[in-house]
This record gives C-alpha cells, sequence and structure tokens, in this order.
C-alpha cells in the first residue's frame, strides 16, 4: 500500500482526475437534456403526421433506431 507521502507525489495526477470526472457527468447531464430534446421533436413530427421511416431516412438512421431513440 502507497504511503501518504507516495500518494502526495501524484497529487496532480488525482486532481486531473477529478477534473475529468466533474466533466464526464456534466457530459452525460447534457447528453440526456439533448436525448430528452430530440425526442420531443421527433414526437411532434409524429404527431404531425410524418411515418418513422420519413425521420430515419431523413437523419440517415433506420427506423428502429428512431423507435430507440423515442423509448428512451
Amino acid at each position: 500500500m502507497a504511503s501518504a507521502k507516495d500518494l502526495s507525489a501524484h497529487e496532480h495526477t488525482f486532481a486531473r482526475i477529478k477534473e475529468v470526472r466533474e466533466q464526464a457527468i456534466t457530459h452525460t447531464r447534457l447528453a440526456r437534456q439533448f436525448a430528452a430534446e430530440r425526442r420531443d421533436l421527433m414526437q411532434g413530427l409524429i404527431g404531425e403526421g410524418v411515418s418513422q421511416a420519413d425521420i430515419a431516412r431523413e437523419l440517415g438512421v433506420t427506423r428502429q433506431a428512431i423507435q430507440k431513440m423515442l423509448a428512451c
């Protein structure tokens, strides 16, 4: 097991790990917000009569991918 002295030599690395973790948490939150907005926008299109297949074609993905996006 490393001593406190050994750990203090890695202080900068531990600080960077903490920074990266915070950034990852922030990006995860943003990704969830964007996914929710994307889902709402697609549901709006579907409500206006646009098919999942049409949305998929426009976005360059499969209809199954659209179904997954709508399910989340």
